[in-house]
């Protein structure tokens, strides 16, 4: 394996592949370069002179600027790096779109099939608690559930979808606990769900209900705890009508057209971009050409690279919807009086990823090469066939169940640093490098690492086939471990 390599002829940066000693020699096309100083796997080195306030190019694009001179061979980062962001952008729509088109591949997975028309690939139990001070009872309901019926009855997964909110919220952000909370319950993945109210919090039942709209009273039960004199009994008595409702549902095949992916990126490293996105964003495109849709999120992660996502847009109208996305976030940060591009975080930076551009330009991958078709609020759905991009933050936890919320059945989550979470969907944990898919196999389920070493055709084919498997009912890490959360946004006031 090489021990250096340079992105795009443009750059003036190669990636060190491993750590590097001071005098070792890298080559760069026909040039070799001695190595000044020591410098980690991921890192940045100079592949010439570089002046002060001149450009740092890497994927061919400006990543910041030098704070000094930065000599061949020299490490390259946030000691001697700048970004190049400041401030709101006035954007012109400029289309550029050259999409990478998948033929028609005709395999299927095993899925559900829904009343509504909607496909899931997991057919779980999900206990939502419209507030907070109850998640505890959502938990004694499940466990009197299981031991009834040797564990989980007709269900693949009883998961609590526990989270702190729902009472002394105000505006949005009770509006937006209430509809993260119904999108759950109609989630494609739910084969029903039991919601458990107290009874005196904002967050009301009716409130749900009337959220919910014409729903399938087989498959969605209601509790208040404060009206019934055993909450837990009465609990355990609606599962199992839903269990009995569900133990007819059976996986039938089912076209990959029907699949909704969300991708996500946490704990990227200087791999994250060479590698594991790179990897995701292939598939984004391999699963639109084959009729299915995807999802990118993560806004303040496409500060720096957001022009690429506006030439990308299917048409003007979209192009404005994201413009609006984007200045909308940067306007949320400004509100709070925060620097718009106080990003990446310190184990991105430990990682080997020195500015907000060099972050995005590598987390954008991840969408491929597709027209964006559409832009989605917080709490939205999916509405068309193809690249979606979805209102949410950079926090793991909040974007993966926002990306659940939209009805993606599946998220991929790409990372250089590892983590263990996973939201109430499958959520299959992609490592930028081997080291990390060796050290955490609890948490890993691919590794992307192996790009360095094989063939991408080679390595997407077998990821193809690992998402297939997982569609069709083969368990992620987090599902292993039981690691089901969710996180819900809020931005206002706490009465």
């Amino acid at each position: 394996m090489k021990n250096a390599t340079q992105l795009n002829p443009l750059d003036n940066v190669a990636v060190a592949l491993r750590d590097l000693q001071k005098g070792e020699i890298i080559h760069v096309g026909k040039n070799e370069i001695a190595i000044k100083e020591s410098v980690k796997r991921g890192h940045k080195i100079a592949l010439k002179q570089i002046g002060p306030g001149e450009e740092i190019i890497k994927y061919g694009s400006p990543i910041g600027h030098a704070t000094e001179l930065i000599n061949e061979g020299f490490w390259i980062h946030t000691h001697n790096v700048q970004t190049n962001l400041s401030g709101k952008i006035d954007y012109v729509y400029r289309r550029s779109l050259n999409p990478i088109v998948f033929p028609h591949d005709g395999r299927t997975f095993k899925g559900y099939k829904r009343k509504n028309g909607k496909v899931g690939i997991r057919n779980d139990l999900l206990i939502i608690p419209t507030v907070g001070c109850i998640n505890s009872i959502g938990d004694l309901i499940a466990e009197r559930f299981k031991k009834a019926n040797s564990e989980n009855g007709s269900f693949e997964h009883v998961i609590v979808l526990k989270h702190p909110y729902g009472c002394s919220q105000l505006g949005d952000d009770l509006k937006n606990t209430s509809q993260i909370l119904v999108d759950a319950a109609v989630h494609p993945n739910a084969a029903g769900a039991l919601i458990i109210g107290l009874g005196c919090e904002n967050n009301q039942i009716d409130n749900m209900k009337a959220i919910l709209g014409d729903y399938d009273h087989e498959r969605i039960k209601f509790m208040s705890c404060q009206n019934t004199n055993d909450e837990v009994e009465e609990g355990y008595q609606l599962i199992e009508e839903i269990n009995q409702s569900a133990s007819q549902d059976r996986r039938i095949d089912i076209p990959l057209s029907e699949l909704n992916i969300g991708l996500k990126c946490g704990g990227s490293d200087g791999f994250s971009g060479i590698t594991s996105n790179p990897l995701l964003g292939k598939f984004s495109d391999f699963i639109i050409s084959q009729g299915g849709s995807t999802v990118l999120t993560e806004v303040p992660e496409m500060f720096g690279a957001e022009t690429m996502l506006m030439a990308r847009a299917e048409n003007e109208k979209i192009f404005n919807k994201i413009v609006q996305l984007i200045n909308n976030f940067k306007d949320y940060f400004i509100a709070y009086h925060q620097p718009i591009y106080e990003n990446p975080s310190p184990g991105n930076k430990a990682g080997g990823i020195t500015t907000l551009e060099d972050k995005s330009l590598g987390c954008t991958q991840k969408s491929g090469t597709s027209a964006v078709v559409d832009v989605l609020n917080y709490g939205e759905k999916i509405k068309k066939k193809g690249l979606s991009l979805l209102n949410a933050p950079g926090n793991d936890m909040v974007s993966s169940s926002a990306l659940a919320s939209a009805d993606c059945q599946m998220v991929l989550f790409s990372t250089g640093r590892g983590t263990p979470y996973g939201t109430y969907t499958p959520t299959l944990k992609v490592s930028s490098n081997t080291a990390l898919y060796e050290k955490k196999a609890s948490w890993i389920d691919f590794d992307a690492g192996q790009l360095l070493d094989r063939p991408l055709d080679e390595v997407l084919n077998d990821f193809i086939q690992r998402i297939i498997d997982t569609a069709s009912g083969k368990s992620t890490k987090n599902e292993q471990n039981q690691f089901h959360e969710l996180a819900i946004f809020k931005n206002g006031v706490t009465e």
